[in-house]
């Protein structure tokens, strides 16, 4: 059945890939005039800009998001936003998931794809992780968003977690961020988007639903420096019990 199936999902994805392509040079206009506002404001311009994208491809590819409130979530307060990262989609979600200021830190490699890297590179922080002098000038840009009233959110596995295990292992850099910047950390869960694209291929796209679990916020207060393992355990924890308790599909 699975064969018979296959060509129409291969036809689902090209209509998905020329839609996502037609809106994009539909805002790309808009964008180019929005960069020429700056960082702060310009790229908050954009960002809106690439939530009314990914809401009007998601609607013309029969998927939809479902928002779980684990408590309420305050919009006005600025956050260090966390989430796992397990597909491709995650970067379309993300910008469905937060209705407020925020710049993802994003690999720089997407910056080279012509007309979409240019709205990527506008819209996010793009770090280069081989590169360490790259990535310290990544997190430079990171804190100073902050103290401009911005939140950041941060792919704290660093790449898709492909073990079997709901989570891979941490980097440091959301967690030094949040402990030297006094900004409390907000984990955010995408349930589906494993389901609706599988990391190995980019036409293994499917309609149907992606879930978002927003947690309760950490605080960061008590906490100095020195205790990034220990705030890093305590968040990865935390994403672990919930993966598990909404049966992240991908877990073995």
């Amino acid at each position: 059945m699975r064969l018979l199936l296959k060509p129409f999902q291969w036809l689902y994805c090209i209509y998905a890939l020329l839609v996502f392509v037609a809106i994009m040079l539909l805002i790309f206009p808009f964008v180019v005039a929005a960069s020429f506002l700056g960082r702060i404001r310009g790229g908050n311009i954009i960002f809106k800009l690439c939530s009314l994208w990914a809401d009007l491809w998601f609607l013309f590819i029969f998927i939809y998001t479902k928002r779980i409130y684990e408590v309420p979530h305050d919009r006005n307060k600025q956050y260090v936003f966390v989430s796992n990262h397990i597909s491709y989609l995650d970067s379309a979600v993300l910008v469905k998931a937060f209705r407020q200021p925020v710049r993802a830190l994003g690999k720089s490699e997407m910056s080279s794809v012509p007309i979409f890297g240019f709205i990527y590179k506008n819209a996010i922080v793009t770090v280069n992780r081989v590169n360490a002098e790259e990535r310290a000038k990544s997190i430079r840009i990171l804190k100073s968003i902050i103290k401009k009233g911005i939140s950041i959110m941060v792919f704290p596995e660093g790449t898709f977690n492909e073990t079997g295990k709901p989570l891979k292992e941490f980097y440091d850099g959301a967690f030094r961020i949040a402990l030297e910047m006094q900004t409390p950390i907000k984990p955010v869960l995408f349930l589906d988007t494993f389901d609706r694209m599988h990391y190995r291929s980019l036409f293994s796209l499917t309609p149907g639903r992606c879930r978002i679990v927003y947690m309760d916020e950490i605080p960061v207060e008590g906490y100095t420096t020195s205790d990034i393992t220990q705030l890093k355990q305590k968040v990865f924890d935390a994403m672990e019990a919930k993966l598990v308790e909404y049966r992240g599909s991908w877990i073995v």
